[in-house]
């Protein structure tokens, strides 16, 4: 079996050591392996479970929401339906956030263009 060490992980999903150690903490990545040296030693199921990790992180779950949800994880099979349950309030919250960023999106658009065509109109004027 393959294994990572803690900056081969880092550098796979692009954030920091010291991330990969709070979330760790945090108990978000259990079972992690050391070597003889107490290092952090990641298998391919443990790199699958923090890009789990990074992808509700990233999509604003909170973390005790992970934490949760890897408790589930852990618990095995039992807890199927409601880690579904989670996942699709998960998607649904997404969903509306991707929704409302869309809505403000235009706003932003407005004013790049308000501002361009002020500035031309400035140049135009000179």
């Amino acid at each position: 079996m393959k294994y990572y060490s803690i900056s081969e992980a880092a550098a796979k999903f692009n954030i920091p050591e010291s991330t990969i150690r709070y979330y760790d903490k945090k108990g978000l990545l259990p079972l992690v392996e050391r070597n003889e040296a107490g290092r952090r030693l990641f298998s391919e199921d443990q790199i699958a479970l923090l890009a789990t990790v990074m992808c509700l992180k990233n999509t604003h779950m909170p973390l005790s929401g992970i934490q949760k949800y890897i408790d589930w994880v852990v618990e095995g099979e039992s807890t199927i339906e409601i880690r579904l349950e989670m996942m699709k309030n998960h998607k649904a919250a997404v969903l509306d956030e991707i929704s409302l960023m869309t809505e403000s999106l235009k706003g932003i658009d407005e004013k790049i263009i308000r501002y361009t065509k002020r500035i031309q109109e400035r140049k135009e004027n000179k």
